[in-house]
């Protein structure tokens, strides 16, 4: 069985909760990208607002607000955590 599939992709998260990352699912140029900045496994992503035609979202991450793209941010997997 696919790990992906037990998850939910930050895309998916709602504004204002916290997301665990376990995954980040593509290759070459963009991963090492997203890895530099932080979407590492196990890190924590704080949800915060979309741009206002609503894509870009922004995201908190290692203490840093970085704008994601639907497409670079259906790839990445993990779990909202409890408030």
């Amino acid at each position: 069985m696919d790990e992906t599939n037990k998850y939910q992709t930050l895309y998916q998260a709602d504004f204002g909760q916290k997301f665990l990352v376990k995954k980040v699912d593509i290759q070459g140029e963009l991963k090492r990208r997203l890895l530099d900045l932080g979407f590492v496994q196990d890190s924590v992503i704080e949800v915060l607002k979309p741009s206002p035609l609503g894509d870009p979202v922004s995201y908190r991450v290692a203490g840093t607000v970085i704008a994601l793209r639907k497409e670079e941010s259906q790839f990445i997997y993990g779990e909202v955590l409890s408030s």
